[in-house]
């Protein structure tokens, strides 16, 4: 995780298309200027980042569903539960669960846990929609980098 960049999750542990589901890993930094303000001698991680970290596992599972034809934005957060605190050093499991799409948008069911323990859990809603401009190839490059995709062949080459 790199909180201050909002690159919450780390690397994509599984993704099972047929089953609408994704696992991704996420690793709470030990330091991280966000914990100066939240709190000062007691860092924990904002629940806003919590569910931003949901968001951004459901979004993978989006892009991965729709083959990157179309970007997910997030409109709506509903049920969202917060169980216990997460501080420095944490290592986080994120899971996704792709409830609904259709008509332009895109329902999933997340949750983190630590150590097996549930520490919060939402239903998540997105609208999705043409790339914008210049946005595609960032983002698939993203995906890459957390292992959503794979590298390309080298050129001359068949995967």
């Amino acid at each position: 995780m790199r909180l201050e960049y909002f690159e919450m999750i780390d690397s994509v542990r599984l993704l099972d298309r047929a089953a609408g589901r994704i696992e991704a890993l996420a690793r709470v930094p030990m330091a991280s200027p966000v914990f100066e303000g939240h709190f000062p001698g007691h860092p924990l991680v904002p629940g806003v980042l919590l569910t931003e970290t949901m968001a951004q596992a459901s979004g993978y599972l989006v892009l991965a569903h729709l083959d990157f034809a179309r970007m997910p934005f997030l409109t709506g957060v509903d049920k969202a539960r917060f169980r216990s605190f997460v501080g420095p050093g944490a290592d986080l499991l994120v899971t996704a669960t792709l409830e609904h799409d259709g008509s332009g948008y895109a329902v999933t069911r997340a949750a983190i846990s630590h150590d097996g323990k549930a520490l919060c859990d939402a239903e998540l809603r997105f609208r999705t929609m043409p790339f914008p401009d210049g946005l595609d190839a960032p983002m698939r490059e993203r995906a890459r980098t957390i292992g959503l995709l794979p590298d390309p062949a080298p050129a001359g080459r068949e995967p």
